[in-house]
């Protein structure tokens, strides 16, 4: 009878540790470059290519937290390329379902790399957030249909700022204020000593 109720106990302790391990049933990404959503389904276990992408994309860590972490202490530095989105549904309890975000970039360099806001509601907690990279994260996006390189004229996703316009402006702007100083200069009457 001891026995019984030590495995039941062990049971009732793993139960909740499992339901927070459950993992999205879908993602979505896009991006420039895609004429529609890159769209990843399937089975909520090891090995299938959701859980492969997920995995790959740091979204357990991201959403859970782990110990040792693997999520990196804060945004590579560097042009990381375009940025895609990647939204997930990751089904709950009575029907529920929650749509967790995460910022891609999958052509930064060396690896591609992963942003998920902090605070976004799962389950009974909210994600932990934080950046992270993987070396084969690229490799299963262009088999599930991005494009091997970044779409040209993409920008670094950190800034879309026209800096280039603004400085022919500014510069614009200087020398036409000179051309006034120095037209005016010569306009004025000489003064009688």
């Amino acid at each position: 009878m001891k026995r019984i109720l030590f495995l039941l106990a062990i049971a009732a302790l793993a139960l909740p540790a499992t339901a927070l391990a459950k993992g999205p049933s879908e993602a979505k990404i896009n991006g420039p470059g895609l004429g529609k959503a890159i769209t990843i389904t399937g089975a909520e276990e090891p090995g299938s290519p959701l859980m492969n992408f997920a995995e790959r994309a740091g979204f357990f860590p991201a959403a859970f937290s782990q110990q040792p972490s693997p999520m990196l202490p804060g945004r590579p530095s560097g042009n990381l390329g375009p940025k895609y989105s990647i939204g997930y549904t990751v089904p709950g309890p009575e029907s529920d379902s929650f749509d967790i975000q995460q910022d891609l970039y999958p052509y930064a360099k060396p690896y591609a790399v992963t942003y998920m806001p902090a605070g976004q509601k799962i389950f009974d907690m909210t994600t932990r957030g934080g950046w992270y990279q993987d070396a084969g994260l690229k490799d299963t996006l262009v088999s599930a249909g991005l494009p091997a390189t970044a779409p040209s004229g993409s920008t670094d996703g950190s800034s879309s700022f026209p800096t280039s316009l603004v400085g022919g402006l500014l510069a614009a702007f200087l020398l036409a204020a000179a051309t006034t100083v120095v037209v005016r200069r010569r306009a004025r009457p000489a003064t009688a000593a």
